[in-house]
């Protein structure tokens, strides 16, 4: 089966989704995710919204 339309929301985004991460600082990441902290949405990478879900992490690290 073909396979031909993955990541076609991505080629709708700007720079295919990619930037640089707020809370880990890579750039270059796709920062698709969404986390809503103390009422101010941030767009994140998957990494970092899984550290900060359990608890490793926090914005303002």
């Amino acid at each position: 089966m073909s396979k031909a339309h993955r990541g076609k929301g991505l080629r709708e985004l700007a720079s295919r989704g990619r930037g640089t991460c707020p809370i880990c600082k890579r750039d270059g990441v796709k920062v698709l995710y969404e986390l809503e902290i103390e009422g101010v949405k941030y767009k994140v990478c998957k990494t970092c919204k899984a550290a900060v879900g359990h608890g490793k992490k926090s914005i303002a690290s």
